[in-house]
C-alpha cells in the first residue's frame, strides 16, 4: 500500500510526464561546448556522412535502378570520393553497360588538384549543356547564396534523362572553415529542398529522402561519430529531426 501511495503522489506531482522533470541525467552531454567541433571527423565517420553514403549507395547500384545512376559521363562536385566508391570504372578495355565512361571533378578554384573543370555553379561559364549522365553534389548548396541559380545549372548540364544526386544539411552546426572561405548561407528541410528542385525539374522526377532522429541529431551536434551509434539507432527516421536531406532529380527526356 505504501508503494502505491508513493507512486500516486509521484504521478500527481509530475502530471503524468515521463521521465519527470529533473530526472533526466545528461551525463557527459551536460556541457556548453561540443565534444568535437569537427563534425566527428576526428573520431570516425560523421553521422551526416553515414547518411550521405546511404543515400548515394541507394541509387548507385544496378539492384536499384536498371543499371544504376552512376554511369556514362559523371561529374562530382569538389572531389571524386563517392563516384569512385560507389561507381564502376573500367580498369582497361571497353566500357560496359552501367559503368562510368568518364569522370570529371568540378571545383570553383584551381587550388584543387583533382579538379578537371574549374567553374562556379552559381555563375557557370564553361560547363557544357546536356553533357552529363549523372552529377553528384554533396554538402555544397548550403555554401552558395544563389541556390536557385546553382540548381538551374545542375539541370542545364544534365543530358535528357540524366540524374543529379544532391545532399544538403538539415540540423547541423556551422561549417568551419568553409564559411570563412566560401560563405555559408542555408539549412534545408525536405519541403524546401523539394520546392527548390521542382522549380527546375519535373515534379514527378524529384525524389526527396530525409535522414535522422532525435538521438542522431544530438550525437551529430555534439560531434560524435556514427561508429558510436548502432545501425538500429542510425536508421530510424523522425520527420521532426532532419539531419540530412537527399534529393534525386531526373531531367525530362526530349
Amino acid at each position: 500500500m505504501a508503494r502505491r501511495q508513493l507512486w500516486t503522489k509521484v504521478r500527481g506531482r509530475f502530471s503524468g510526464t515521463w521521465p519527470p522533470v529533473g530526472w533526466v541525467r545528461f551525463g557527459g552531454l551536460r556541457r556548453l561546448t561540443p565534444i568535437s567541433r569537427q563534425f566527428g571527423f576526428d573520431r570516425g565517420t560523421p553521422v551526416d556522412r553515414w547518411y550521405v553514403e546511404h543515400f548515394i549507395g541507394r541509387f548507385a547500384g544496378a539492384e536499384t535502378y536498371a543499371s544504376g545512376d552512376l554511369r556514362g559521363r559523371v561529374l562530382e562536385v569538389g572531389d571524386d570520393l563517392y563516384a569512385r566508391r560507389f561507381g564502376s570504372l573500367p580498369a582497361e578495355g571497353p566500357v560496359r553497360a552501367g559503368q562510368i565512361e568518364r569522370l570529371d571533378v568540378l571545383h570553383v578554384s584551381h587550388d584543387n588538384p583533382k579538379a578537371t573543370i574549374v567553374d562556379d555553379l552559381e555563375r557557370s561559364s564553361t560547363l557544357p549543356d546536356d553533357a552529363f549522365d549523372c552529377v553528384i553534389c554533396t554538402q555544397t548548396l548550403h555554401l552558395l547564396y544563389d541556390v536557385r541559380a546553382a540548381i538551374a545549372t545542375l539541370h542545364r548540364i544534365l543530358r535528357p534523362g540524366g540524374v543529379v544526386l544532391v545532399t544538403v544539411p538539415g540540423l547541423s552546426q556551422r561549417c568551419n572553415p568553409d564559411r570563412d572561405v566560401w560563405g555559408e548561407f542555408w539549412r534545408f528541410t525536405s519541403l524546401s529542398a523539394r520546392r527548390l528542385f521542382e522549380e527546375s525539374f519535373p515534379p514527378a522526377g524529384v525524389t526527396v529522402d530525409a535522414y535522422g532522429n532525435v538521438l542522431t541529431a544530438i550525437a551529430f551536434l555534439h560531434g560524435l561519430c556514427s561508429e558510436e551509434l548502432t545501425a538500429a539507432e542510425l536508421e530510424p527516421r523522425d520527420p521532426d529531426y532532419e539531419v540530412l536531406i537527399g534529393v534525386r532529380a531526373v531531367k525530362e527526356r526530349a
